[in-house]
């Protein structure tokens, strides 16, 4: 390939990518975009001259000073750029203060080629002047790169790389201009000395478009958590002022109702936590796509919980609904540790039967972290729900590491898992039963195989339920 097709194609891709980082730019008026836009504009002028044809509209005198000058003063948009990616003032002071020397010497240089190439032509000066200022600006990168490398997260490394792959294809092309290894075949791109310093910039140009586009994306997930939050706390905030209403509505009724939404309160911080607690994890490993679908499907259970936590009791099938999205939330918080099944007997109409909300959750959540959270492989939960005498049965099963083994585990570390969890569940199934005189009860089964060795735990639910 010759090395003018070579140099066409190349001026098409970074046009391509100015016009889509403009497009950007339109959108969301950061200073940043626009920087970058008249970043590329330098090198595309740079280069669009030495495409055939275009250079016989422009004289040979613009033709050096372009040549000479346009490299430089993309570089100094590119110490604005580094500035506001990486806030240099807080960060690396020290360059910042290099890069302020470094702008007034391009400028400089700047004036002195524009003597040289519209005052009195004189090629040594122009030589000398455009080799001195090449390696200011490698020395400049070679002190650079490694500090901005040494900054902690994704952005510094995009940088460093991006102005690395730039860094070596102008070493390279400076390199092949002093050897003229072009004479070698002078027709074919890949002896041409610009060859390499095109390859460097569209190295550069393709780390900071991902840079660009991640950081784009950190700030929405981030910009989505905190509208989240602040939709939570405000819905927090109108569930309490409803509940107040509620008990000041009640307080001639039974202790035991008093009691019970007292205990149900305490139910949804703790689960709150755990999730959010989750969601954070996700941002701060960068990993956006599960932190998306772990907000997607926390945010269709946050407004289950409000919807029910108003109420004494919930359909089965709202019940069961808010169960399977916070399977599917702990599958992913857990990377698909567990698969899950939830199984109801199909003689039950679970928009006409209630029962008590968050009642199977925490047996559910407590398979989850004792069981098949220390199991080694894949484990396995299954929730089934049949009716029995005038309540309903509801079987949680796992194949985790079983009640022994979890509880050995537990005396190693600090928990307040069940108390917060489990025993607040008895305590609302007695005053529930209290309340509405129907009897409920949960039984605790050790699952063993022929050798009497674990394989899980059986949590069986005597559920009251209202028709």
């Amino acid at each position: 390939m010759h090395f003018a097709t070579w140099n066409l194609l190349f001026t098409g891709m970074v046009g391509s990518i100015l016009l889509l980082n403009l497009v950007q730019w339109s959108i969301y008026r950061e200073r940043i975009y626009g920087l970058y836009a008249l970043y590329m504009l330098a090198w595309l002028v740079y280069f669009s001259l030495r495409v055939n044809g275009i250079d016989g509209y422009v004289s040979i005198n613009t033709q050096n000073f372009v040549r000479g000058t346009a490299p430089m003063l993309a570089y100094v948009v590119y110490f604005d750029f580094i500035d506001a990616l990486v806030e240099l003032r807080r960060t690396i002071p020290r360059l910042l203060k290099l890069f302020r020397w470094a702008r007034f010497i391009i400028l400089g240089y700047v004036v002195l080629i524009g003597i040289v190439c519209f005052g009195h032509w004189y090629e040594p000066t122009y030589n000398l002047a455009h080799t001195l200022i090449r390696l200011l600006i490698i020395g400049l990168a070679t002190y650079a790169i490694p500090q901005i490398n040494r900054l902690t997260g994704v952005v510094p490394r995009y940088l460093a790389l991006g102005s690395g792959l730039l860094l070596v294809g102008a070493i390279a092309s400076m390199l092949m201009t002093t050897g003229e290894v072009y004479k070698i075949n002078p027709n074919s791109f890949l002896f041409s000395p610009l060859t390499y310093l095109e390859f460097g910039i569209i190295g550069e140009l393709i780390c900071f478009t991902l840079l660009l586009g991640y950081r784009q994306r950190r700030g929405a997930i981030q910009s989505a958590i905190v509208e989240q939050e602040l939709a939570r706390e405000r819905e927090q905030h109108q569930r309490e002022q409803v509940e107040a209403e509620l008990v000041a509505e009640k307080l001639r009724q039974q202790m035991s109702v008093v009691q019970l939404k007292a205990l149900r309160s305490q139910m949804n911080p703790h689960f709150l936590y755990n999730s959010l607690n989750a969601i954070r994890l996700f941002v701060l490993q960068s990993d956006s796509d599960n932190a998306d679908k772990f907000l997607v499907k926390f945010s269709r259970l946050m407004r289950l919980i409000l919807e029910n936590s108003r109420q004494e009791w919930v359909t089965l099938a709202s019940e069961l609904e808010q169960l399977q999205l916070y399977l599917e939330l702990e599958q992913l918080r857990f990377d698909n540790k567990f698969d899950f099944s939830i199984e109801a007997d199909l003689s039950l109409s679970k928009e006409a039967v209630s029962i008590p909300p968050m009642i199977i959750q925490p047996y559910v959540e407590n398979s989850i972290l004792h069981g098949i959270a220390h199991k080694k492989g894949t484990g396995s939960i299954t929730v089934s729900i049949l009716p029995k005498g005038e309540g309903l049965e509801c079987s949680i099963e796992d194949d985790g590491v079983g009640r022994r083994k979890a509880g050995e585990l537990k005396n190693q570390t600090i928990s307040l898992h069940k108390s917060v969890g489990l025993k607040v569940t008895q305590e609302r199934l007695e005053l529930i039963s209290q309340q509405i005189g129907q009897s409920s009860q949960v039984v605790i089964l050790d699952k063993v195989d022929d050798e009497n060795q674990p394989t899980g735990t059986k949590v069986v639910i005597q559920l009251p339920l209202l028709l």
